[in-house]
């Protein structure tokens, strides 16, 4: 599993409010919670006896790769995730407040 590139930079909404920049960025981060509370979830269903596999980065090859530890590492990205979206929400309500 890759942990996303977390952070806005400046060339990707140019000009924009900071409103208007981190929107998107929250919406992105939503759907990749989602999309790993189903990786969390299918590995925590699987049987003991069943292999998981890891693809290789920036490729189509996969490596056998130890259940708890995947699960481990799913569930820390989770949770990387969710801080990120709830320091994006944060600073969304702090500047809908000014």
């Amino acid at each position: 599993m890759e942990m996303p590139s977390s952070g806005v930079h400046p060339e990707d909404g140019a000009g924009l409010a900071p409103y208007d920049i981190l929107t998107p960025h929250r919406e992105d981060l939503s759907s990749k919670i989602k999309e790993q509370k189903i990786v969390v979830d299918e590995l925590s269903n699987l049987k003991k006896n069943r292999k998981v596999y890891k693809q290789q980065q920036n490729s189509n090859i996969f490596f056998l790769a130890d259940r708890t530890q995947m699960l481990s590492e799913s569930k820390n990205i989770l949770d990387e995730l969710k801080k990120e979206y709830q320091e994006i929400e944060n600073s969304e309500k702090t500047k809908i407040k000014k």
